[in-house]
């Protein structure tokens, strides 16, 4: 076991008492570190060292803000497989590139399988994003292929 306040060095350095500081982090990055302490069972400064080496070490790498994306006029939520049309290093850069440019884009993930790239894309409607399959990702020349998969509910969204 590692000293209390040492810095992790890897993922399996992690204890129980870990896991479950980082599951509360994860509910509520913003609660006390008194509300914390008590929901893991340590003392108050037991459980900042922890976390702050928890920080330190990487394994927490910032704390977010969950947003409402109803409240901020997202209507229309999909996930969207692009297939690129040459498999190199320069073609996945510049389909990357212009991605990062995208603010419809939320996430972009290089993935295995029969296409390259998973995005989550959040739009207002059904025509702003019909806008931004036909007029942005549509005309970048690295693509080959987009299949669109609307999202119709999230039971189960753990995302930060």
């Amino acid at each position: 076991m590692r000293p209390i306040g040492h810095p992790l060095q890897q993922m399996t350095d992690l204890d129980k008492i870990d896991h479950r500081i980082l599951r509360g982090l994860q509910r509520d990055g913003r609660q006390s570190n008194l509300a914390l302490a008590e929901l893991v069972g340590l003392s108050p400064s037991a459980c900042l060292r922890r976390v702050q080496a928890l920080e330190a070490s990487g394994v927490i790498r910032g704390y977010r803000a969950v947003l409402d994306a109803g409240r901020m006029g997202v209507g229309f939520v999909a996930y969207v497989t692009v297939g690129l049309g040459t498999h190199t290093k320069a073609a996945q850069e510049a389909f990357e590139r212009a991605i990062s440019r995208a603010p419809e884009v939320r996430e972009c993930h290089n993935i295995t399988g029969t296409v390259e790239y998973l995005l989550r894309v959040e739009a207002a409607d059904l025509a702003a994003y019909k806008h931004w399959h036909t007029e942005i990702l549509g005309v970048l020349p690295q693509v080959r292929s987009i299949t669109t998969f609307v999202v119709m509910g999230s039971p189960k969204d753990e995302r930060a």
